[in-house]
């Protein structure tokens, strides 16, 4: 009996407290193309990827209904950092499905601003919002209806307490009138969440050093100082040095889930999963500025192959530049490529199961093959050209001054002046299965030997490369097939013997590709990547970083004269491709089976 009113008085204070609308919510997933393109298209960085913004605690005033419901405690906000742009996974604010929309579009124009650095949380969304007005004076309608819609669901502070009031009142006058209030006033407690601006405080951009020579940097905003506390306590392990496990209080016992390492550099082995959902369970995450490693552990690399197992080095390894784009400058040699070539690879046929798709591609490759043709003009030849004879003979009788250069006709082999270099992704996660057949690698060998058949029979020079990498010394690059080389039997031993190796260091391997590819003197010079998902490594080449050092190097390659151009079966590739080669330097193949048919018929496109 008592867990049943106990379930009734739940659902009926719940009720009674609901302030949303999640009959009328809209999700980040239904807006993500459109907030995407929009963001970039009014100048937004586009190296930023759209992620979903996770809830935060916000401290602020509440409700009796929502104290008693014990809700409301937690609220998405947007910001942005060097990696994403971070938007509310659902926005339900609102009773209509439009204004809820239009909140994802108003955060977004917002978001296109760079914020000054240490500008208070208060004066830097006031002075965004002054500038997304003065630049898009149309979008001012659609901004007035989410602050009325605001302004109407905001709680009132108690009207004793002053400081709540004039906080309070501050922010609704910033709202209407942004930029004619300088300071938020003091008051005891954060002010009411504001989901129409930037997060006071983003969770991941947080700077340590920053809140500790700098407590003032908030810029007396309140808001700021009780979410820094919240989100992080900062500690010295050098006061807790010598001191027994158990104190006289017992709360001071820490779990194992109280550390976590937040260097990768030093512990690249972390188990994030397991580290987030601690660091979900913990009410206060502490910071350490300690630097030395966690004792006790043993370290095994098992990536690693034995060097009698591993392929044959060809070279000590060629030192290559890496961009910086914090920085925004290219750090010399930075990066070593180590050619390698398979050492296993003995001479090999093609695999049966592609006979009957590589003759038919054959087939229909030879018609790209250059056809013969009829070269006038030739000091010798088959054949007189009867028509230079004529023009010759007519001018003689005429008495002009003529000459008899160029009288014969020459039938000649035509030519395509063309220079194809495939560089495919030989990285750990095409390990992963496609389907019940076959794995990633599995498909991309077939589509090395269906390229290379095909382009053996239109006479084209290409070459064939793989890559991985661990960290940035070394980057494996293998050597499949050089331009110099005929497409026979021990270049298909080696594409038959190609394994899954490590990370994606994709701006190094672009970089030692165009010093190669640039070497060719044919008029057209492209330069294919063959990936299953974005750049990555081991260190700090995750994420930003990554992403701008290979749009760099694609930039260095078309600087060189050079045709960059990806295929992937990434199929979140949308998302940070049109960044790296541009909304026409790529394509993305939906289904990965497809790729051995699809990419020989690409190439024969983007060459015809």
């Amino acid at each position: 009996m008592e867990e049943r009113v106990g379930e009734l008085w739940h659902r009926l204070i719940t009720r009674a407290a609901q302030s949303r609308y999640p009959e009328a919510a809209v999700t980040l997933q239904q807006v993500n193309t459109r907030v995407g393109i929009l963001f970039r298209a009014l100048g937004g960085d586009g190296g930023l990827q759209v992620e979903a913004a996770h809830a935060t605690e916000h401290s602020a005033r509440r409700s009796w209904l929502h104290r008693i419901a014990g809700d409301n405690k937690k609220v998405e906000l947007a910001w942005r950092d060097e990696q994403s742009l971070w938007l509310p996974a659902v926005i339900d604010l609102f009773s209509t499905p439009q204004l809820n929309r239009d909140l994802y579009r108003w955060l977004v124009v917002l978001s296109v601003g760079e914020p000054l650095q240490d500008e208070p949380w208060f004066s830097r969304n006031q002075r965004l919002t002054c500038r997304v007005l003065e630049l898009y004076p149309s979008i001012r309608p659609l901004y007035q209806r989410l602050v009325s819609a605001h302004l109407a669901q905001r709680l009132q502070p108690p009207s004793h307490q002053s400081a709540e009031v004039a906080q309070e009142y501050a922010i609704r006058q910033a709202l209407l009138e942004p930029g004619t209030i300088q300071d938020l006033p003091q008051a005891p407690r954060p002010p009411q969440p504001v989901p129409l601006w930037l997060h006071p405080c983003p969770p991941v951009s947080l700077s340590r050093q920053q809140n500790r020579d700098n407590p003032e940097s908030s810029g007396g905003s309140n808001a700021l100082d009780t979410e820094t506390k919240r989100l992080a306590e900062e500690t010295d392990k050098k006061e807790t040095k010598g001191r027994g496990l158990v104190t006289i209080r017992m709360e001071n016992i820490f779990t194992w889930g109280g550390f976590l390492k937040l260097d990768r550099d030093a512990e690249e082995n972390e188990d994030l999963e397991s580290a987030a959902d601690a660091a979900e369970d913990l009410d206060l995450i502490t910071i350490s500025r300690d630097a030395r490693g966690s004792a006790g552990k043993l370290r095994f690399d098992l990536d690693l192959p034995a060097a009698a197992e591993d392929d044959l080095v060809l070279h000590e390894g060629i030192l290559l530049p890496e961009w910086d784009f914090k920085k925004r400058q290219l750090i010399p040699d930075l990066c070593r490529v180590v050619p390698m070539l398979a050492a296993d690879a003995g001479s090999s046929g093609l695999p049966p199961h592609l006979y009957r798709t590589a003759k038919k591609l054959r087939a229909q490759f030879q018609y790209l093959a250059p056809s013969r043709k009829w070269y006038k003009g030739q000091q010798d030849g088959s054949e007189i050209d009867l028509d230079a004879y004529l023009r010759f003979a007519s001018d003689r009788i005429a008495g002009l001054a003529s000459t008899d250069n160029g009288l014969y006709r020459q039938l000649k082999l035509g030519s395509r002046d063309l220079a194809c270099l495939l560089l495919a992704d030989l990285s750990l996660s095409t390990d992963t299965w496609v389907d019940n057949h076959a794995r990633v690698i599995d498909v991309i060998r077939d589509s090395l030997f269906l390229f290379s058949e095909s382009l053996s029979a239109t006479g084209d020079a290409f070459a064939i490369y793989g890559f991985s990498s661990r960290k940035r010394d070394p980057v494996r690059f293998h050597q499949i097939k050089q331009f110099d080389e005929h497409y026979n039997g021990a270049v298909r031993g080696r594409i038959q013997a190609i394994k899954p190796g490590y990370y994606t260091r994709m701006g190094a391997a672009i970089r030692h590709s165009t010093s190669i590819l640039k070497q060719q003197q044919s008029e057209r010079r492209l330069l294919m990547i063959l990936s299953d998902g974005k750049p990555n490594d081991l260190d700090k080449y995750e994420g930003r970083y990554g992403i701008e050092d290979t749009r760099e190097a694609v930039r260095e390659a078309r600087a060189e004269g050079l045709e960059p151009f990806c295929v992937t079966i990434d199929s979140r590739a949308n998302d940070y491709l049109p960044h790296l080669f541009g909304s026409t330097g790529y394509v993305v193949i939906r289904k990965p089976s497809e790729l051995p048919r699809e990419l020989p018929r690409l190439y024969a496109k983007l060459t015809s």
